[in-house]
């Protein structure tokens, strides 16, 4: 696989769909996807389509991405720590740290608005990682009603947070 060819010809598929999952413009993040292409190119099957191969490693990079930023909001003990790690980002500027902190402050808002079937499953699945098979036999319930219920609060949570999107 001529790797420069693949990138090129692929690159504004891999800037669109990180902008679809991430609803920002994230070169880092491209960088990254075009970093995990070259690393696993002698794991591409030369009889599938590049371009879904290519779009499937930027959508995966893109939903890491998000969740281990619900992470680090989730993981900071308070605002003024959000606040610090947002500062030390050599990119970011006042503006931007005022706009990214009042967009997680809304996003836990919102999480903690969520019914407390919904808030649980999306504290334990989307923010601790665990499996909807770790997270079912926590919560006492089999794995469709956890993906049911996931389901139900990505989209209550997409609702209340529709004019961040």
């Amino acid at each position: 696989m001529d790797f420069n060819k693949v990138i090129e010809s692929n690159k504004q598929n891999i800037k669109n769909i990180i902008h679809l999952i991430t609803k920002e413009d994230n070169e880092d993040l491209e960088q990254e996807v075009y970093v995990k292409i070259w690393k696993n190119s002698d794991k591409y099957k030369e009889k599938g389509s590049a371009k879904s191969w290519i779009s499937t490693i930027a959508k995966n990079t893109s939903l890491d991405y998000l969740k281990s930023s619900y992470r680090k909001v989730f993981s900071t003990s308070t605002s003024d720590d959000l606040v610090m790690s947002n500062i030390k980002d050599k990119k970011s500027t006042p503006e931007s740290n005022v706009i990214s902190l009042e967009r997680q402050k809304r996003i836990i808002k919102a999480i903690n608005q969520l019914k407390p079937k919904f808030k649980e499953v999306i504290m334990l699945c989307e923010i601790n990682g665990y499996s909807y098979e770790d997270c079912a036999k926590k919560l006492k319930c089999p794995v469709g009603t956890v993906k049911s219920r996931l389901y139900n609060a990505k989209k209550e949570l997409a609702l209340m947070l529709e004019d961040l999107m």
